[in-house]
């Protein structure tokens, strides 16, 4: 698991997942393979109250491979990706992500994914895949649920980052914390409401808390999922926003006349 950290705390209560390929942490299919390891580790653990996903250096992480979304990749990292989340939603713990720095894209994702959301003043969170010609399948599915179809689409389609100030007046952070202190304001978070609890309670818990979002993952997600394979990656901007982007240019879309 080089790209990826797993330690645990409080006798075991506790287990911090990191990932750990700054500055980016990139979630290319190197560290989902670790992540997948890391939450089936995490499934056997009766005595996990708490899963903390972090990321290592300045920032979250950037989100996943650009590479790996071009056509001879994506039909296999898009489902993979999608399994990782479902994983996500199936730990018998409460999951928590602190986010310090960029949380863009599949990264937005895994904290989307996390029950709770805490986030140092100065994060970002962006959906910024419409500026590449293509459009996020889970954050499409995960935000409308967490702050609203509104406010999902204002993320979804026009890529803008909301600060986490932004993100909490939203609902969708649960507690920001002052530069340089994201670590102490996790640990009284899961001292306050956590420690003391049953861990058999909170496994119930989390399975009814969750149930709207892995319903909309099992049900909702394989139609995008089919959508962006099937017909997206089958358009010329779709391709042409990608690699103009891995090849730092301006992109070139298409032009077509109005649809009848």
């Amino acid at each position: 698991m080089s790209s990826l950290k797993l330690s645990f705390e409080h006798d075991g209560q506790v287990a911090r997942v990191a990932l750990a390929a700054p500055k980016a942490n990139i979630v290319d299919q190197a560290m989902m393979a670790a992540l997948a390891a890391a939450f089936e580790d995490l499934r056997n653990r009766p005595q996990l109250k708490v899963m903390v996903l972090t990321g290592e250096g300045p920032h979250f992480s950037f989100g996943a491979s650009v590479q790996e979304h071009l056509p001879d990749h994506v039909r296999a990292m898009l489902p993979r990706f999608s399994g990782l989340l479902g994983q996500l939603l199936e730990l018998p713990a409460v999951t928590l992500a602190a986010v310090r720095g960029q949380c863009l894209g599949g990264g937005f994702d895994l904290a989307l994914a996390c029950d709770f959301i805490v986030a140092e003043e100065g994060a970002q969170f962006a959906c910024p895949e419409i500026k590449l010609a293509v459009f996020p399948p889970a954050a499409a599915v995960l935000l409308p649920l967490r702050i609203g179809v509104s406010r999902a689409a204002e993320l979804v389609l026009t890529g803008a980052a909301w600060s986490a100030s932004q993100a909490a007046g939203a609902g969708l952070v649960a507690q920001t914390a002052p530069q340089g202190q994201l670590e102490a304001i996790v640990e009284t978070w899961i001292r306050d409401h956590f420690l003391a609890r049953s861990p058999v309670a909170l496994r119930y818990g989390v399975r009814a808390t969750r149930l709207p979002l892995r319903q909309a993952l099992q049900q909702d997600l394989p139609q995008l999922e089919r959508m962006y394979l099937d017909e997206l990656m089958a358009e010329f901007d779709a391709v042409e926003g990608l690699r103009a982007f891995i090849e730092k240019r301006d992109p070139q879309w298409e032009k077509k006349g109005a649809l009848a």
